[in-house]
């Protein structure tokens, strides 16, 4: 595990993919499949992906939002369609169940979506009995990451690394004890954390751009020339 306090900034993604497969290197000749959190964890995981010979997925967790605050989330829905809840978070914002509930319906009708539109491009690989490397472009408050973390032990992996460039303390903090291995560039314990500020070249891409990421793969896939 790599994990740097200081400090850092990548260019963009695909820089941030390539210096996490350096952390990741010891996995070389494993038996496993690297699973990317679309969108922004797409890019990093290509990268990640192509230089560990490793093949690609998607895994398709999605945080429920805050109603008054929807950048933040209070807990994820997997791809499985189960929730994963910060109860203490549910609590203080007084939540009922009913609401929780009408809320994670609308993001499971996301999930099926993107799951049926990013697999025109990729296909689907077992993971059972093999390691699941689970890529995000960076972990917020890292309950998306749990969900993903249910996703593979419902899939039997072997063993689950979650590699993340940026994670805020808390949610390494949430991850490190529900994965294997966990494999973080940096460990930001700040106030006021954004993902987006440790990236110089940074947008939220949309699903035509996820679309053009895989379909560059498949066209080029690791090993060959252009």
């Amino acid at each position: 595990m790599i994990v740097y306090k200081e400090a850092a900034v990548f260019s963009d993604r695909a820089d941030a993919g390539r210096r996490l497969a350096e952390g990741l290197s010891h996995h070389k000749g494993d038996k496993m499949v690297v699973f990317a959190v679309p969108r922004g964890g797409v890019p990093v995981a290509i990268e990640v992906a192509a230089r560990l010979g490793a093949p690609l997925d998607i895994v398709i967790p999605r945080k429920i939002p805050i109603p008054f605050n929807p950048e933040a989330g209070y807990g994820a829905v997997t791809e499985e369609g189960i929730l994963v809840l910060n109860e203490p978070l549910v609590k203080e914002l007084g939540l009922t169940r009913r609401q929780i509930e009408s809320q994670a319906e609308e993001v499971r009708v996301e999930i099926a979506r993107r799951a049926a539109v990013y697999r025109r491009r990729l296909e689907a690989h077992s993971v059972e009995g093999k390691t699941a490397i689970i890529i995000d472009d960076g972990l917020a408050s890292g309950f998306t990451m749990a969900a993903a973390i249910w996703s593979m032990q419902q899939r039997k992996a072997a063993k689950i690394t979650v590699a993340v460039p940026i994670a805020s303390g808390s949610a390494y903090d949430l991850i490190k004890p529900l994965a294997d291995e966990l494999v973080c560039l940096i460990v930001a314990r700040i106030k006021r954390f954004a993902v987006a500020s440790f990236y110089r070249r940074w947008h939220d891409l949309t699903d035509e751009e996820v679309l053009e990421y895989l379909e560059a793969r498949r066209r080029n896939p690791p090993g060959t020339k252009e």
